[in-house]
């Protein structure tokens, strides 16, 4: 894809998604960090149900500590993969006390040291939380890239560093969101919206004739 048209995609999604944010509930950097673990095959409709039953009594490392495995598997058992995700949770819990005084830390080497936090996890949390000039990717943002040829690979290393180079630094946070919600509204994985899309008559992909 030429850069002419690569810039024309991503200025249509700027343009359509503007300035659109994480659908997750938070107010703090911790909460986030919580919303995002459980987020991982589980809709963010499901994760805000279950962190406003949580956030309001369990918003620190102290108080999810105390709880144990039990009954943190209690609160979030309406969550997929509920028991690993407890198992973590906990677990990073423990060193957000025991090395960082119960804040989460704001560098991503230190975010992928914790259980339960990867790659994408860290990125979110340093672009959302924090401001930094981070690009996660997540399976919207892995199909959306490949489909519309803004970057190609097989793995999300790939796409997020092919994304790099291609997108501003300082709109990499943005782009995240931009890629997101356009997987979400129109690029679907398995029925895209060709009709509806912005971009449809400059996507490689699209099915509209």
């Amino acid at each position: 894809m030429n850069k002419q048209v690569r810039n024309e995609i991503l200025a249509c999604l700027e343009q359509t998604y503007g300035d659109t944010k994480t659908a997750l509930n938070y107010t703090t950097a911790f909460e986030l960090l919580i919303a995002v673990i459980l987020s991982a095959q589980c809709t963010d409709v499901r994760v805000n149900m279950i962190t406003s039953r949580m956030f309001p009594r369990l918003n620190s490392a102290e108080k999810m500590l105390e709880l144990g495995q039990t009954g943190l598997e209690q609160e979030i058992r309406d969550c997929g993969l509920f028991h690993s995700k407890a198992k973590n949770i906990l677990a990073t819990c423990q060193i957000l006390c025991q090395k960082y005084h119960g804040e989460v830390p704001e560098s991503f080497e230190k975010l992928l040291t914790l259980p339960g936090v990867g790659r994408k996890t860290a990125n979110v949390m340093l672009s959302v939380a924090f401001g930094q000039p981070a690009l996660a990717v997540d399976t919207h943002v892995f199909r959306v890239a490949n489909r519309l040829k803004l970057a190609t690979g097989d793995t999300p290393l790939a796409i997020e560093e092919g994304l790099k180079k291609i997108i501003p630094r300082e709109k990499w946070g943005q782009a995240h969101h931009w890629l997101i919600w356009h997987g979400r509204k129109i690029c679907k994985a398995r029925k895209p919206l060709c009709t509806e899309c912005p971009v449809s008559s400059l996507c490689p992909s699209s099915t509209v004739l």
